[in-house]
């Protein structure tokens, strides 16, 4: 083994994890945690501790992590650069690698757009899959604005960003599917928290791809499983692909081509009310994660003690870095268990919860269970508190 290499040696529940991880900017600690998953296709899971879904974290140190992995993007790609942030895990911190990037590349023509779990509308859209997901299946849509298109359909570099990379299929898969609809991409970039494909996968992607393929990750290395006891794989979805499910297109379903506007007023609005000192989570909903990261940034602006996290549909075992897990119906529709990690009933003084579902029976039973405040982002300037009955 290199001497510089750290190796880490994790007995799960449901097998033993061997990792291999290499210096750099990031401690190995700060970035990730283990846990194990009810999943017979994986049983273990690199739990991040800086994208704001199963771990609360401090908005400036996400900001801090999607400005390095923006700084590690080659300065060199063609434009069009078309960033494509990969659902559920990563739609946050693709989001906040395109702004970073765009902050830093003002003249520099980009577009955002992320994968979803579900329809918006009849917008057109292509579909690969995750292999080893609890829910494989993803849509990338069309935008349905002409110049969006254009831009897409025209891109001549394609960042892919996701939070970790084992195995960079899932990376290729997407890809494939990018280049077939637009044959014009060039290059491809692939932006991640922890890249743990090993140094020979890493090397072999270009050749996989069919185009230069660059890496850009915060923390890199190898790992191997060996499975043990196998949870069960979780029931299959009952999903209609063709179904309403109340997600929006507004907040990069269908592209954005500039970074989300700062929720200003509501932050300066709830800063007033909770005064210094106070303990504050704001909760993102599945896919609707980087508007909560907005609003904890602009209330940790104001001097606020801020974690911002999201709720998640993935089964994850209360082991490890999971000490508590929560359990409520699905506020998208599609009668599926959502779970939110690491929070419990009182552990803050003040819950805001963004979403941008209405406020059914599941956010209604989830804020009760919090004592938290559900926020209904209808779009970026139209935010509405929702009375909790």
């Amino acid at each position: 083994m290199n001497a510089t290499l750290r190796m880490h040696r994790v007995q799960l529940p449901t097998g033993l994890l061997e990792l291999e991880a290499e210096p750099g900017p990031f401690e190995l600690d700060s970035l990730i945690g283990f846990a194990a998953r009810a999943n017979a296709k994986r049983g273990f899971l690199f739990l991040s501790k800086a994208l704001g879904k199963h771990w609360p974290v401090r908005p400036g140190f996400m900001q801090q992590v999607h400005r390095a992995l923006a700084a590690a993007i080659p300065e060199q790609l063609p434009a069009p650069v078309l960033f494509i942030a990969m659902a559920e895990t990563a739609v946050g911190l693709g989001q906040g690698v395109f702004e970073a990037w765009l902050g830093a590349h003002p003249e520099r023509q980009a577009m955002f757009i992320h994968t979803s779990r579900y329809r918006v509308g009849s917008a057109p859209l292509i579909e690969f899959e995750e292999a080893h997901s609890h829910a494989p299946r993803q849509f990338l849509h069309l935008p349905e604005d002409a110049a969006m298109r254009a831009l897409l359909l025209g891109a001549r570099s394609l960042v892919l960003v996701d939070d970790e990379a084992s195995t960079g299929n899932t990376f290729l898969n997407l890809a494939a599917a990018c280049r077939s609809l637009n044959p014009g991409i060039e290059q491809v970039h692939l932006s991640t928290i922890t890249n743990f494909m090993g140094a020979d996968a890493s090397a072999q992607l270009s050749g996989r791809c069919g185009v230069p393929v660059t890496m850009g990750a915060a923390l890199n290395g190898s790992y191997r499983f060996v499975p043990g006891h196998l949870q069960p794989a979780p029931p299959a979805q009952r999903f209609d692909p063709h179904a309403e499910r109340g997600a929006s297109g507004r907040f990069g379903r269908l592209g954005c081509l500039s970074a989300l506007a700062e929720p200003d007023q509501l932050a300066a609005h709830l800063a007033q009310q909770i005064g210094a000192g106070a303990r504050v989570l704001v909760l993102g909903t599945g896919e609707f994660m980087h508007p909560a990261f907005a609003l904890g940034r602009a209330l940790e602006a104001r001097a606020l003690d801020v974690m911002v996290q999201a709720t998640t549909r993935s089964p994850i075992l209360t082991w490890g870095a999971v000490s508590h897990a929560l359990e409520f119906p699905d506020n998208y529709g599609e009668g599926i268990a959502n779970f939110v990690y690491n929070v419990a009933p009182g552990q803050y003084d003040h819950v805001f919860i963004c979403h941008e579902t209405p406020a059914g029976a599941a956010l209604q039973q989830l804020a009760r269970t919090l004592n938290g405040r559900l926020f209904h982002f209808k779009s970026e300037n139209d935010i509405e508190e929702i009375p909790v009955c």
